[in-house]
């Protein structure tokens, strides 16, 4: 077994979003909280954020940890110029969507991956267009009853009923939208040493 191989993979997050998502590799992993300041830096770009706080996620894990591949990512939503947060309720969520009907909203989903021996790291970010349709405010309030999406950046759950908010999805990878893009990753991940698959 080669040195590389023989790294542990830890994934830097406690989304069970992101841990469903990696399960899919078929790669042994164990999950570790993140300690990282989210603050944005003055006028930082959407895009600037995410790349920085998906490597601070995976940098803070694997200074915790020895012989690990670890895994960060972070993910914004955007809608014209706001940056939409996670509703946290289902009022928010409902008043959130609302703002969202027949509009176009741009995830930025970031990604890094750091070998805890080397400190090598490599990063990766994943655009994701999703247009929304005109909702009515029956179907807000039911969609929000049904998925009750409180912790989704944008209030809605693409991975089950939100999928029916939308006209159309623009993406490279469609598990960038749930908050890890699988693509890049597993080829990150090869490139590391793993056997994926």
């Amino acid at each position: 077994m080669s040195a590389q191989q023989s790294l542990r993979l830890v994934l830097g997050s406690t989304s069970t979003f992101r841990r469903n998502l990696l399960e899919r590799l078929g790669v042994p992993f164990t999950t570790a909280a993140p300690s990282v300041d989210e603050t944005p830096l003055p006028a930082e770009a959407p895009i600037d954020l995410v790349h920085r706080l998906a490597r601070a996620k995976a940098e803070s894990v694997a200074q915790r940890h020895t012989k690990c591949l670890v895994i960060g990512s972070d993910q914004l939503a955007v809608c014209g110029n706001e940056v939409l947060g996670k509703p946290g309720s289902g009022e928010r969520a409902i008043a959130q969507l609302r703002r969202l009907s027949g509009q176009r909203v741009t995830f930025y989903t970031g990604v890094s991956v750091v070998n805890s021996e080397t400190g090598a790291n490599e990063g990766h970010l994943d655009v994701t267009t999703a247009h929304f349709r005109t909702l009515t405010d029956e179907e807000i309030e039911r969609y929000v009853a049904h998925d009750k999406p409180y912790q989704c950046a944008g209030g809605f759950n693409a991975e089950a009923l939100g999928i029916s908010l939308f006209t159309r999805i623009e993406s490279q990878d469609p598990t960038a939208l749930i908050g890890l893009p699988l693509i890049w990753l597993s080829g990150a991940l090869r490139r590391s040493g793993l056997k994926v698959p």
